[in-house]
């Protein structure tokens, strides 16, 4: 049987594009369809597109496997950040009115990116209003989901070794 081996370069790359697809979904559901943000909610959008930049990076090094271990090294933390504030704001941030001088209303104000792209990070929603479902599920769930996925992609990018497979077909 022929054996399929699934690169980090391919890993990366992959997790890069789902996370733009996942930064795109956002932003449509918010301006198309009216799901506002909240504080955690552009908290996760910046950790996303962070992620996307680190294995992007990741994705277009050389062919060497080595260097290409350190954006998948860097994006796991990323990915766990994301799935604890995730995690916070479905657990904790959802059932409180008032995301006011939280971590996450800290943070994105503290780096004044509403300024800079309002569209993508201005918080316009209480975090009881934010955690709307899509499909059934609470917003802040199918994003655990996504950094849960990316943090264990790159864990196995990270770890990769040129004489193991990834997959076996």
């Amino acid at each position: 049987m022929p054996s399929m081996r699934l690169s980090p370069r391919a890993v990366l790359g992959g997790c890069a594009l789902i996370g733009a697809a996942a930064l795109a979904a956002a932003v449509v559901s918010q301006h198309a369809f009216g799901f506002e943000p909240c504080s955690w909610c552009v908290l996760q959008r910046l950790i996303v597109l962070l992620l996307i930049l680190v294995c992007a990076a990741g994705a277009l090094m050389g062919t060497r496997e080595r260097p290409r271990r350190w954006p998948a090294w860097g994006a796991l933390p990323l990915a766990l950040s994301g799935l604890g504030a995730a995690l916070w704001q479905h657990s904790v941030a959802a059932v409180s009115a008032d995301c006011r001088l939280t971590l996450a209303d800290r943070i994105i104000g503290g780096l004044r990116l509403a300024d800079v792209w309002p569209s993508m990070f201005e918080a316009t929603a209480r975090c009881d209003e934010a955690n709307l479902p899509m499909l059934g599920v609470p917003y802040a769930i199918w994003s655990a989901v996504l950094f849960l996925l990316i943090a264990i992609a790159s864990a196995l990018a990270a770890r990769f070794r040129p004489n193991h497979m990834f997959l076996q077909s």
